[in-house]
């Protein structure tokens, strides 16, 4: 039952993700104002009538946002059926549920105050950093949720004091470059650039809105957090100290972030198109919750047995990182989509299949494929399972 949880825990998270992302279109193509200023009804109808594209892009994002509240209901609710009284799971949900509320407030906030479409006020630039942060901790909230469903301990206990002060800095830099980005999109969105040479000039204009001046330093602050992340996943990654889950989670924190500022770099080439700023987004997220799993498995591990919503968060991974690199050639996508389409074939039968035809003709390459046992870790000396 533990298992059903938890993998509905991960499909809510994913719907989240989601929602982040279209909410990203609705500000990126100018259509937040597709509603009007009424909430949360659009332009004071349940039904908007004969919309326009932005209203349908608009009220999309509504009735996502509430399916989003009505399956984290559910999943609250069940996590307090399911888990005992004091469970982490338990207090994890219901923060996850707090930060929702929270979210839905800011987002009739911003349709209320006007803080949408056009609207170049500085005080959108506050309201949408409150939003971003809330966004995060939503996501991380449910992330953990799901993470720790299958712990046989209801209580954490004291965390490890092991680079807890780096996990700090990690978060916080992390934190202020996603906000300070969000502010550069929104300048990008609000006063966009057609030429390098045009953009580079608004940056450093004295006339400039503080949006787009905002822009330089973006890059700066994602540099100073890109090394900080991939030099404490790096570390993690390669400590032969710690745990099998902290080692393959600081080498996904390592490799997700230098995807991220490939990306980054691409987007700043390509002048910031739209697309490019949804996928730009979309692996912020993945890094953000890389970041927090790594962080709250360093300091309160758990077993040593792979859980399966990991084996299956890290397929889809390795697989939308793959096909990224194949519609972008910026990295070479097979490398990422071969392993993650390996990982899910447990999981998903016509991958499974696929993965058999193949093994029959290359019987060499993938013969690892059937050692599952290689996921898993060998027992600690002192676990009375293991074998002598």
């Amino acid at each position: 039952m533990r298992e059903r949880f938890a993998a509905f825990a991960w499909s809510v998270l994913g719907l989240n993700i989601l929602v982040v992302i279209w909410g990203a279109f609705v500000r990126a193509s100018k259509s937040g104002a597709g509603c009007g200023e009424s909430w949360p009804l659009c332009n004071g109808e349940l039904l908007p009538k004969a919309p326009a594209l932005p209203t349908i892009i608009e009220f999309t994002h509504r009735v996502t946002s509430g399916l989003a509240l009505l399956v984290l209901i559910a999943l609250v609710v069940w996590a307090f059926r399911l888990f005992p009284k004091g469970h982490i799971v338990r207090r994890v949900s219901a923060w996850s549920a707090a930060f929702m509320v929270v979210e839905c407030l800011i987002g009739a906030a911003l349709v209320l105050l006007g803080h949408v479409a056009e609207n170049p006020a500085l005080a959108r630039g506050y309201t949408l950093s409150v939003h971003l942060v809330n966004t995060m901790f939503l996501l991380g909230s449910l992330a953990l949720t799901a993470w720790w469903a299958g712990r046989d301990e209801g209580a954490l206990g004291p965390a490890r004091p092991v680079q807890k002060p780096l996990f700090g800095v990690a978060v916080a830099l992390l934190l202020v470059a996603m906000v300070v980005g969000a502010i550069a999109a929104l300048g990008d969105t609000l006063y966009t650039a057609t030429t390098h040479a045009e953009g580079l000039r608004a940056n450093f204009a004295q006339d400039s809105h503080p949006f787009v001046r905002m822009r330089i330093l973006h890059p700066i602050l994602a540099a100073a957090a890109g090394v900080c992340l991939f030099g404490l996943g790096l570390r993690a990654a390669l400590a032969t100290t710690e745990t099998f889950l902290v080692r393959v989670l600081g080498a996904a924190v390592a490799g997700l972030t230098i995807v991220q500022i490939l990306l980054g770099a691409l987007n700043i080439v390509l002048l910031v198109p739209i697309y490019m700023q949804l996928i730009h987004l979309f692996f912020a997220d993945l890094v953000w919750l890389a970041l927090v799993l790594f962080a709250a498995e360093s300091m309160w591990p758990q077993a040593a047995r792979v859980p399966a919503g990991m084996k299956i968060a890290w397929g889809v991974m390795l697989c939308l990182t793959g096909i990224t690199g194949i519609i972008m050639p910026i990295m070479p996508g097979w490398i990422f989509l071969i392993p993650g389409l390996l990982i899910l074939s447990e999981y998903v039968p016509a991958l499974k299949r696929l993965v058999e035809w193949l093994r029959e003709k290359m019987p060499k390459h993938i013969a690892w494929q059937k050692r599952p046992e290689a996921w898993e870790v060998p027992p600690e000396p002192h676990d009375p399972a293991a074998r002598p």
